[in-house]
């Protein structure tokens, strides 16, 4: 019993920005579901909230000192037993990096959500190049599982 308990997934979805395109919340669960289970990890309870750019703006001010809207911001709560974390994503910031990188919003989407929930899960790729790398590789790994290809793919080259 407790171990279907801790796989459970309680994802919430917050739909603060009027933009177009926003993915449904059935993708964002199965995008987080596949990032959950990357390790064979247990559930967690998971709220994700599409902003617009004053939101991300004021958020990443207030949470990373940088005065400027991000992709992607990831609060951790807890991680034993279950992860519990908030992802503000910012969705103008979001189809602006898709349109650069000639990917679709919805690839770019999930690929943050992917990224998000790595976060949370420990994952960091700003602690060295190894980290990066082997973060990079779980990212790459679960979208393509997903049906996305490789969202590094024209990086670095």
């Amino acid at each position: 019993m407790s171990g279907a308990t801790g796989k459970r997934l309680d994802l919430g979805v917050q739909y603060a920005s009027r933009a177009d395109g926003l993915p449904a919340r059935a993708e964002i669960r199965a995008w987080s579901r596949a990032a959950l289970d990357v390790d064979g990890r247990r559930g967690g309870q998971i709220t994700v909230r599409f902003v617009d750019a004053d939101e991300g703006r004021a958020l990443n001010r207030d949470y990373r000192r940088k005065d400027r809207p991000t992709n992607v911001l990831s609060f951790v709560y807890e991680s034993e037993p279950r992860i519990r974390g908030d992802l503000v994503i910012c969705a103008p910031v979001v189809v602006r990096e898709a349109m650069e990188q000639g990917k679709t919003p919805r690839a770019h989407y999930a690929h943050l959500v992917v990224h998000g929930l790595l976060h949370l899960l420990g994952y960091d790729h700003e602690t060295g190049e190894d980290d990066a790398r082997q973060m990079e590789d779980k990212e790459r790994a679960i979208l393509a599982s997903l049906g996305f290809t490789d969202p590094y793919r024209d990086e670095g080259g």
